[in-house]
């Protein structure tokens, strides 16, 4: 005795419902991104005082990625000894690579010339995009379009 048809096909139902909305979510934090140039408030993490942008608030509230902004701060700011400036790339793996890498995404942060400081593993992810690029610089993170 088997899965009824019924419940199997519900599944991928579900399954790809998930996946039309998410990417539906993806386009939408995609595009919401593209209107940032410059920034009209600063916004302060009280715990580290890392002050970000307009685009890095729209980006927390629609993605969820409040962790994610903390997160790259608290490490950006260790590093600002070896550079004034430090570029912050998230990444999320490809099938190979989150099992030859055991993890699903990397966050490596550089000086922008290819001299890595640091690359940090996720072993799990919520967050929607596959890549993204930061720019931390005078204590303050910002979106590429922001600097």
């Amino acid at each position: 005795m088997g899965v009824p048809v019924e419940r199997y096909a519900l599944f991928f139902i579900i399954k790809f419902l998930k996946k039309i909305t998410m990417n539906d979510k993806v386009r939408e934090i995609t595009e919401g991104l593209q209107h940032f140039n410059g920034t009209e408030i600063f916004y302060q993490i009280p715990l580290t005082r890392t002050r970000f942008t307009d685009g890095l608030k729209y980006l927390a509230n629609v993605a969820g990625c409040f962790w994610l902004i903390t997160d790259v701060s608290v490490i950006a700011k260790s590093l600002m000894d070896k550079s004034y400036f430090i570029t912050i790339d998230f990444k999320r793996l490809a099938e190979k690579e989150k099992t030859e890498l055991e993890c699903e995404a990397i966050i490596t942060y550089s000086d922008g010339n290819d001299n890595i400081f640091e690359s940090h593993r996720y072993s799990f992810t919520d967050f929607p995009l596959d890549k993204l690029r930061l720019y931390f610089v005078d204590n303050t993170l910002m979106l590429p379009s922001e600097y």
